[in-house]
């Protein structure tokens, strides 16, 4: 497998998180489309690392990789604790029945 298949399969992914961003009225499915689009960056850089983009022997995308997967795992932690504190004040999950600021 070339870095072109990993490349399509990040692509893929990242075109289905904004699909699902756009098209979901959820803050659930909102949040698992930035994950997937999270996923798909690290796909990219593991893939462009590992088939030698940067000098041998280096950790630099394995490195942003990892990162990126603890930003994503406390991105993942405050938006949950959004989620619920939405779900208490609104008794519902849609962003657009979240409209206390709009007064």
């Amino acid at each position: 497998m070339g870095l072109g298949a990993y490349v399509a399969v990040s692509a893929a992914l990242f075109g289905l998180g904004i699909v699902t961003i756009i098209s979901r009225r959820n803050i659930i499915y909102i949040l698992m489309g930035i994950e997937m689009i999270l996923n798909a960056a690290n796909i990219n850089f593991v893939a462009f690392n590992r088939f030698g983009l940067t000098e041998a022997g280096s950790l630099e995308g394995k490195m942003f990789a990892v990162f990126t997967i603890i930003l994503a795992a406390a991105e993942a932690a405050v938006a949950l604790a959004i989620v619920l504190n939405v779900f208490h004040l609104f008794d519902s999950i849609k962003p657009s029945e979240a409209d206390l600021l709009r007064e």
